[in-house]
């Protein structure tokens, strides 16, 4: 069993930069690949960026060149950094991760508000 716990949410101003961080706690060896998602309001939840067990990461094209993630492969946290915010990133953000026996799992989220 895998438990993710987002941080790092908040209220930012467009045009901002917000960091999240997703902390694993449990069979985090068997953790194969991890990714980032998002639900606006009133919206599905979609993904952000993907995080492949070989280090490959990629981008939903409405963030592309704006966010990063990151994933420290011999740890267990892993990093979403968002640059030039707008309000269209007004979302919950969630940590998602998937196991070597293909279990999924979810964090609980963390609200990114952007407004001035």
């Amino acid at each position: 069993q895998v438990q993710l716990v987002e941080s790092g949410g908040g209220l930012v101003q467009p045009g901002g930069s917000l960091k999240l961080s997703c902390a694993a706690s449990g069979d985090i060896s068997s953790i194969l690949a991890m990714a980032w998602y998002r639900q606006r309001p009133g919206k599905e939840r979609d993904l952000v960026a993907d995080i492949y067990a070989g280090g490959k990461i990629e981008y939903a094209g409405s963030v592309e060149g704006r966010f990063s993630a990151s994933r420290n492969m011999s740890g267990n946290t892993h990093d979403l950094e968002m640059n030039n915010l707008t309000p269209e990133d007004t979302a919950v953000y969630y940590c998602y991760a998937v196991d070597n026996r293909r279990l999924k799992y979810w964090g609980k989220g963390t609200l990114v508000t952007v407004s001035s």
